[in-house]
């Protein structure tokens, strides 16, 4: 099959339709049309229905998606795995928004200043968006929590550890200590969505102790996360890094480091084979930054 018709026929996936796709890849809007016919000709079926102005998969479109996808990946690590070793190129990289904010800024710019050459895009959600960003070839490579269920993950994806994160409490100022869950005198857990991995670790965390808070509060950033346990909303979990962006908020908060809730590994993520001189720099940088102990650390440089 052609490299480029499936590249229009994912785009036109993506963009959810032609006029879209043709605008994204710089083609007129007839050449994209004549190319998907050209591609259905050549397969012997139709890969889209018209219902209305919106053009839908046909069961033949939803089989062939995900194989178009893992072609033009693969076509895409040939390309960097003929090219020398100095990364360029395009690299999609994931991340959570507590890593985005804390520990990322400076080694991204770092990166850059050295690898001038690679376009690096950046984009943010939960760890269980992120994996399944990384599952479906959206993203590159992904920066995640371990996720407490290991089945997340399996044998899809190359893993390496590049930092841990302690996970703390956060009350309003006032509030007794919290050693236990039963110390906690709010019912309300203010949290990200459902499959922030951090989320995830605390409600085990109230559930192994025969406890569950009475409601959840879903917010979509620490800001907001910290300003409504400090006006009394309820308590949440975060890692303590997040903590020093926020020095406005200190004064009204309280920070708790309750027993069971424990030191939580941050992962390096990619589909196996899926891997670039881009991806192998932005590794190396993330395994110096490491905040590891050097026994972990040497496992790391030897983990791909």
């Amino acid at each position: 099959m052609d490299l480029a018709a499936l590249t229009i026929f994912r785009a036109v996936v993506r963009e959810n339709g032609v006029t879209r796709a043709a605008a994204k890849l710089n083609r007129v809007q007839s050449n994209v049309t004549t190319r998907i016919k050209q591609l259905e000709e050549q397969l012997g079926t139709e890969l889209f229905i018209r219902d209305g102005r919106r053009l839908v998969l046909t069961p033949a479109g939803e089989t062939l998606l995900p194989y178009a996808e893992r072609l033009l990946a693969l076509a895409d690590e040939a390309r960097h795995a003929i090219k020398d070793a100095r990364p360029s190129g395009r690299l999609r990289l994931g991340a959570m928004e507590s890593l985005a904010a804390t520990r990322l800024p400076g080694l991204l710019a770092q990166y850059h200043q050295t690898w001038p050459d690679v376009a690096l895009e950046l984009e943010t959600g939960t760890t269980g968006k992120l994996i399944e960003r990384v599952r479906e070839f959206e993203v590159d490579a992904a920066i995640v929590s371990r996720p407490p269920d290991p089945a997340a993950l399996g044998d899809l994806f190359e893993i390496v550890p590049v930092y841990r994160e302690e996970l703390v409490m956060l009350s309003p100022r006032g509030h007794r200590p919290i050693r236990d869950a039963r110390d906690i005198a709010l019912s309300t857990l203010v949290a990200f969505e459902q499959g922030c991995a951090y989320r995830i670790y605390v409600e085990n965390w109230y559930m192994q102790r025969g406890i569950r808070p009475a409601r959840v509060l879903e917010l979509g950033s620490y800001h907001a996360i910290v300003a409504c346990v400090a006006a009394g909303a309820g308590v949440a979990v975060a890692p303590r890094s997040v903590l020093a962006l926020l020095p406005e908020s200190n004064n009204d908060i309280a920070v708790h480091a309750p027993e069971g809730l424990d030191n939580i590994d941050t992962l390096l993520i990619w589909r196996r084979g899926h891997f670039s001189s881009a991806l192998n720099a932005l590794r190396g940088m993330l395994v110096e930054s490491s905040n590891a102990d050097e026994a972990v650390k040497a496992t790391m440089a030897v983990a791909v």
